[in-house]
């Protein structure tokens, strides 16, 4: 292949990875923008329901995640940097005029095409950090989700107070970031943006997936479910906490704690996998998640803010490891595989968080968060389909030094 040469497969590219993982803060915190805006569109929108709330979130959630296998496919053949940076200015763009529009059809479609935004930034930049990870790839992919969880994180704890000091039309300023980033991509994003080796031709990639199709199956299932799981509570959690007469700003800072743990387990998460395997750990994370959900459900105080940190860093734990398992069950179509995982199957998730609404509208907030509470130990039970743990052995370590 001309142009650039190859990353080298046994040496970490720390600098560009730390470019490309803080564009993956911002993106993500993109990405959790509109859960913040409920809160406010509640109380200054009348008939603004819980079904109407999830049917916002899963407009984004559609875009964003089912078009990314096939811009995960199209990458994998030519490889587009700028996809990088103008993906990541035209999310910014279009979530920064959410805030001035009076019209729900109008704010549905906002979401909609903001989602396009993430939705060729993921692919792109997972297969970059890849491939620049050396044979460390589960830590470091889980070092660059922990950029976009610490991005979920901030969140609540930035855009809430923002909104509640200057109202929604403060969202006009939050491109201003976008454009930054944009910037910071365009300089600084890895030039060597095709992955090493054949560019795969649509036969093959049909191959590869009917060769590896039990296991893609198994982790789409655990990402589905498990983004049903999250994305539910990121819709919901505001409602809930409001229904508790919370206020705007404790609520974020509860959501903050979860994300920031979420942050911490990724990286975690991504060590233990590397030496025990990826089933074990996401199985094992899963399944001890929901009763420490279940615990910052029904204690109160200091000891339910714990295990709410400690049930969202067991939660997504296994986020980067599922992405991995995805690379390594077709390793010649790593940009397939992320947008696989990071967007259709995390899509199947998010568009079924419309009947978690429905469940908010009928039975109420507490039954709808309890039901989001149990799905984690479903998902770790899926995972017990996957055929190999794949974990690397001592002296793969070894000999990749």
């Amino acid at each position: 292949m001309k142009g650039s040469p190859p990353v080298s497969n046994k040496h970490i590219n720390y600098p560009k990875i730390g470019v490309i993982s803080l564009a993956h803060t911002l993106n993500d915190l993109y990405s959790n923008y509109l859960p913040q805006l409920l809160p406010f569109l509640v109380v200054m929108t009348p008939g603004f329901t819980a079904t109407r709330a999830a049917i916002l979130i899963s407009a984004f959630t559609i875009t964003s995640s089912f078009t990314q296998p096939f811009f995960g496919y199209f990458l994998d053949r030519k490889g587009k940097r700028w996809l990088l940076y103008v993906g990541t200015l035209w999310m910014g763009s279009m979530l920064s005029l959410t805030g001035i529009v009076h019209n729900y059809g109008l704010l549905v479609t906002l979401a909609a095409l903001a989602g396009l935004g993430t939705a060729v930034f993921h692919p792109q930049a997972a297969t970059m950090v890849n491939d620049l990870s050396g044979n460390n790839k589960a830590v470091v992919l889980s070092g660059f989700v922990a950029f976009g969880n610490v991005g979920f994180a901030l969140g609540p704890l930035l855009l809430i107070p923002l909104f509640q000091l200057y109202g929604l039309r403060a969202t006009i300023v939050t491109v201003i970031p976008g454009i930054m980033v944009a910037l910071l991509l365009l300089l600084f994003a890895p030039r060597n943006h095709v992955s090493p080796g054949t560019r795969p031709e649509l036969s093959q990639v049909i191959y590869s997936l009917k060769s590896a199709s039990r296991e893609l199956i198994a982790i789409i299932g655990v990402i589905a479910v498990r983004s049903l799981a999250y994305t539910g509570m990121l819709t919901m959690l505001p409602l809930y906490f409001k229904s508790k007469d919370l206020s705007n700003i404790a609520a974020s800072h509860l959501l903050t704690i979860m994300l920031f743990s979420g942050a911490i387990g990724g990286v975690l998460g991504g060590f233990i996998s590397d030496r025990y395997g990826r089933k074990r750990l996401i199985v094992g994370s899963l399944i001890i998640s929901s009763p420490l959900f279940f615990a910052f459900f029904y204690t109160r105080g200091t000891l339910s803010t714990i295990f709410l940190g400690l049930a969202g860093a067991t939660l997504l734990s296994s986020f980067a490891v599922t992405v991995v398992a995805a690379q390594e069950a077709i390793p010649n179509n790593k940009a397939l595989a992320a947008g696989l995982t990071m967007g259709f199957a995390g899509g199947i998730g998010g568009l079924a968080v419309i009947l978690i609404g429905r469940i908010a509208d009928i039975w109420g907030i507490s039954s709808a968060v309890f039901v989001l509470f149990l799905l984690p130990i479903f998902a770790g039970l899926i995972g017990l389909l996957f055929l190999k743990s794949r974990p690397t052995s001592h002296s793969q370590r070894i000999a990749a030094a």
